[in-house]
């Protein structure tokens, strides 16, 4: 061997071994799944700079009922840890761990002791004058409402739940979990504060939400839809249902109906039609805004902006 080639091998010894040093310190992150996009932001911020969560259900599909597709069941049985909402927002995922990532430790967040959760609304309208529920709409609507999400304190309280769990099965990096939520949590209070100057002018609007999604962002910043399209889940709505809303748009002259681009927009120019009630986009899995870490506030303000937009 020439003295050229022993030197040029020696210094591309200090590159090998770093890039080893590196893609064996990134082996040593545990492997994360997650179900749906906020939830995704909070596990990338808590792991920002270690590593990165992978997502298993499509941001512009319905989390409701979902078919993975074989890339994203894939990732699920790689996983660790999986970190999600609960089987209240996706009952297929359920068993979709159990079969896919037995070995995995499995957060179910809307379990989590410091989750605020509140409880399904019933009927079509939420005012006192709501017209009288369906027996079979509200029987399946029992138990806790899974956008927790939708509730900054809820971020903040699961930013937490995410580092210590990612601590104990990574206790090399448990303190940079930790500082990493630390700031998620000063930046969800920052744009909370901003929601709470920015909201005021949707404070008292008579408005329609497509389906009941909306309830823990309403509750946090004083604010109340008058009925939903949809049933929580989504699940097409009865006729009944459809003329109740379209009632109480027309008797409250409701300002805003507010579609979804996950569903059917044919629903909402039915209650609208021949009203003054306008129609916009809102978006409670935030479709259109880049995925990661500043995710998660973007998600909240653009709720907010554009209950304000229609407001206004």
């Amino acid at each position: 061997m020439s003295i050229r080639l022993r030197r040029a091998i020696a210094g591309l010894a200090p590159l090998v071994g770093a890039a080893f040093s590196a893609a064996t310190a990134s082996a040593e992150v545990p492997s994360v799944a997650t179900d749906i996009a906020p939830v995704h932001s909070l596990v990338a911020r808590v792991m920002d700079g270690l590593g990165e969560p992978s997502l298993v259900v499509d941001p512009g599909a319905s989390p409701h009922g979902y078919s993975m597709r074989p890339s994203e069941a894939r990732a699920l049985s790689e996983a660790d840890a999986v970190f999600w909402i609960g089987s209240e927002l996706e009952p297929w995922l359920e068993d979709a761990i159990a079969n896919l990532a037995p070995d995995a430790v499995s957060v179910a967040l809307l379990d989590a002791p410091t989750t605020t959760v509140l409880e399904f609304r019933t009927g079509a309208t939420f005012a006192e004058h709501a017209h009288e529920e369906h027996e079979e709409e509200q029987d399946h609507e029992q138990g806790h409402d899974p956008h927790a999400w939708l509730d900054p304190e809820n971020g903040k309280a699961w930013l937490e739940v995410i580092a210590d769990e990612m601590g104990r099965l990574d206790p090399e990096n448990a303190a940079a979990y930790a500082a990493n939520a630390e700031a998620g949590h000063a930046e969800i209070e920052a744009v909370e504060a901003e929601i709470e100057r920015l909201i005021a002018p949707a404070r008292g609007m008579d408005f329609i939400v497509f389906h009941d999604a909306y309830h823990y962002f309403e509750a946090r910043f004083g604010i109340q839809a008058a009925g939903a399209i949809s049933l929580s889940d989504a699940s097409d709505p009865s006729p009944a249902r459809v003329e109740a809303v379209r009632e109480t748009v027309t008797e409250l002259g409701v300002t805003c109906v507010f579609s979804e681009p996950q569903y059917n927009q044919a629903l909402v120019r039915t209650v609208t039609e021949g009203t003054r009630a306008r129609s916009a986009v809102i978006d409670p899995l935030g479709v259109g805004l880049e995925s990661g870490p500043d995710f998660y506030p973007q998600l909240l303000r653009s709720v907010a902006e554009e209950m304000v937009g229609c407001a206004e």
